[in-house]
């Protein structure tokens, strides 16, 4: 992410002048739109607000103001449906006198408002009852405009020029407010209702009837969000309804069902999937996971990597679509000003008028030193998940390109560390996934400086030709494959020797420029248990240092521990605690034998997520010890929902599993499988592995989980090993 702490730093901050924590905001998304709403269904006109209709990295509606008879109505409920695709707000009409007597008692109307995305429209229904005992007369007003703002400027980005606004077309059932761009792209905003308003003017639509007592009255409004020479067929409210219950659908298809006999659990992991499905958007490689609402509504590569890891076993269909996309825009040129190197996986891809214009950087941006190795890695693991092979020899060209970028771009210095160093001046300082501008330091938390080897990098490295030497085996490349095991073996003891800290027990976040580690706990150390490369008696000290409690809130994990001298829990990546880390490191302590602290994770998580809107967990928390009786504190510019965050439950689940697919060898297996206490009982049905599925069940007893079988069709195997 190109979030940062400090303005005077760089470029990129997000400006926290306005909490998204303490808006109650509304969010939809579909595809390349999404939507961020007050409560009432409003974009009020707030300076440096995150309100808006957005659409291909650009606001289409900056204001959407809502009155009936001259006043705003007053507020019953609003909701964001299970499913998250409708928004649904009842209204209703405060007193209304006039010349001091009575016109319309409080509660006479009940407005509805429901609104929905699909391809570049949002559509809303508007439903008006009378529920008085005489006809009352409905004035409504919309009040609209368009300021076709890049999602940068939203952040606080200030622009030198703008393009040109063209004056507004009215029509019969609306309005058309035009903008084109500085980079020549014509944007356009088509607001019509039906049925047509009474009054339509540049700013205001204006609908009026007298409604008899007992009655209803109803309007459809349509937003459509037009650049270049996009169109739209017609479409109407009830048809892109059907289209989007169509669509999900289609998605739960290919995921496996997971029941549990607490039914807060159940929640959790239905709210999940339906911000993955919100979340997922289709690309002409498949479907790609975008990162946030609302500031990261756009492919991410280390952001996608990691949640189809996290959902591997859930849906491979995920880890496909994110290889692909990340294949087909791999770094085929050397551009320093995008940190771009042939090889190199994509950071992030943006549209919109600022990225057009490289106003900003990442129009498709390279600056992450990560999303390389992951890439490997979530390829071997897919393979094994899948056993889809076709699709493996599709993707070994992209392999070996990156293998290459590893060895070579990677490894500046040829010291047998991969570390980065900004090339461009408008990029990324810090290029790992804690990329705030401080995130990187010294013991007395002085900055690191010059070239930066992370050690999660290092293990994703291990792990990734680990990973590439099985698929080399498996393509028949057995001399490739003995090179790339042996180049992870020396890799390994290098890392021991220059990383491990036996005074803190833990692994040192990184070297600088001059090769001195970073003598600093971190979580960053977890995501080397997760990759394996940590040596099993420095993995378990350690597994048992994260789940202490100078890094253990309650909740999750710190990024950096209490002790430390950058340690900040209201910090971006300095205390606080982010839920994709939290499973990271949880899966890493299983992976090493220390269950119980995935079991502590994963019960931190449940219990955050149930005092949470939606058992939504944001993108970050607060790192604040844990209160009794009170919530997390949560973070004032979190995006929520954040997809690594949403999913974070299913790679939880499975590392207290101890679950492993292997496709090629029809095989399910559970190592040492354990459950917290508030899970009596887990079914999973539909676990597709290869051409078969199987449907389990888990029962926790009092040392251990039973396992049975319910249904099987085809060949699949099921180990336990206890």
């Amino acid at each position: 992410m190109e979030h940062l702490d400090d303005p005077r730093e760089e470029p990129f901050e997000i400006l926290a002048s306005s909490s998204l924590a303490d808006s109650h905001i509304k969010v939809l998304k579909q595809g390349d739109t999404f939507g961020v709403f007050d409560r009432d269904g409003d974009v009020r006109s707030v300076k440096q607000a995150a309100e808006g209709l957005y659409h291909e990295g650009t606001r289409f509606v900056s204001r959407l103001e809502l009155t009936l008879n001259g006043v705003r109505p007053l507020l019953l409920s609003s909701n964001i449906k299970e499913d998250n695709v409708q928004l649904s707000v009842d209204l209703t009409n405060p007193d209304m006198m006039h010349k001091g007597q009575m016109v319309m008692p409080r509660g006479s109307l009940h407005l509805a408002r429901v609104r929905l995305l699909w391809q570049g429209r949002c559509f809303e229904r508007l439903r008006i009852h009378n529920y008085s005992l005489r006809p009352m007369p409905v004035r409504l007003s919309f009040r609209i405009d368009a300021d076709f703002a890049d999602l940068f400027e939203v952040r606080g980005r200030k622009r030198e020029r703008r393009g040109e606004r063209y004056d507004p077309v009215l029509t019969k059932e609306g309005v058309i407010l035009g903008y084109r761009g500085l980079d020549g792209v014509r944007r356009r905003l088509h607001f019509r209702c039906s049925p047509a308003p009474t009054t339509i003017q540049e700013g205001e639509l204006i609908c009026e009837t007298l409604l008899p007592a007992g009655d209803a009255v109803q309007w459809d409004l349509t937003m459509i969000c037009e650049t270049g020479g996009s169109s739209f067929g017609e479409l109407s409210y009830d048809g892109a309804l059907t289209e989007v219950d169509r669509s999900i659908k289609s998605a739960e298809a290919d995921e496996c069902l997971i029941v549990t006999s607490n039914e807060q659990f159940n929640a959790w992991l239905n709210s999940s999937l339906a911000d993955l499905h919100m979340m997922v958007s289709d690309t002409p490689e498949g479907p790609y996971p975008y990162a946030g609402v609302p500031w990261f509504s756009t492919p991410f590569g280390r952001d996608g990597l990691i949640t189809a890891f996290e959902l591997l076993w859930v849906n491979p269909a995920i880890a496909r679509g994110v290889l692909a996309y990340l294949a087909a825009t791999q770094a085929r040129e050397v551009s320093p000003e995008r940190d771009a190197e042939i090889g190199k996986i994509l950071h992030e891809t943006r549209k919109g008028e600022m990225a057009a214009l490289n106003e900003i950087p990442f129009g498709r941006y390279y600056g992450s030193i990560d999303s390389t190795p992951l890439f490997i890695m979530l390829a071997g693991a897919y393979y094994e998940r899948t056993g889809d092979l076709p699709f493996i020899e599709h993707l070994w060209p992209h392999i070996e390109l990156a293998l290459k970028w590893i060895d070579e771009s990677g490894d500046r210095d040829g010291d047998g560390f991969v570390e980065y160093f900004r090339q461009s001046s408008d990029g990324l300082v810090q290029q790992g996934w804690k990329d705030s501008y401080d995130a990187v330091f010294h013991a007395d938390g002085r900055a690191a400086e010059g070239s930066i080897a992370l050690c999660e990098v290092q293990g994703y490295v291990y792990a990734a030709k680990r990973r590439a030497a099985r698929l080399a085996l498996v393509l028949g490349h057995a001399e490739k494959a003995r090179g790339l095991l042996r180049d992870a073996e020396r890799l390994r003891a290098k890392f021991e020797k220059s990383f491990w800290c036996q005074d803190l027990s833990t692994y040192a976040l990184a070297l600088d420029g001059s090769k001195q580690p970073c003598r600093v706990k971190t979580s960053n150390a977890g995501h080397c248990l997760w990759t394996g490369i940590a040596d099993p008696k420095h993995g378990m000290r350690t597994a048992k240092t994260l789940a202490g409690e100078a890094f253990f809130t309650g909740w999750g994990v710190r990024t950096v521990a209490t002790s430390e001298a950058r340690y900040n829990p209201m910090s971006y990546h300095n205390g606080s605690v982010w839920p994709h880390d939290t499973a990271i490191v949880a899966a890493g302590m299983a992976s090493y034998g220390y269950k119980q602290g995935a079991v502590r994770m994963l019960s931190g998580l449940y219990d955050a997520s149930l005092f949470l809107e939606l058992k939504r967990l944001p993108e970050l928390i607060c790192g604040f010890t844990r209160r009794p009786g009170e919530g997390p504190t949560l973070y004032p510019v979190a995006c929520s929902p954040q997809t690594w965050s949403s999913v974070a439950v299913f790679l939880l689940l499975q590392a207290c599993l101890g679950l492993r697919i292997e496709a090629p060898r029809a095989r399910v297996s559970f190592s040492k499988p354990t459950l917290p206490s508030f899970l009596e009982h887990v079914e999973i049905k539909n676990l597709r592995v290869g051409n078969a599925s199987v449907d389990l069940s888990l029962e926790l007893h009092a040392n251990d989980v039973g396992i049975n079988v319910l249904h099987r069709d085809g060949r699949v195997g099921i180990v336990v090993t206890k």
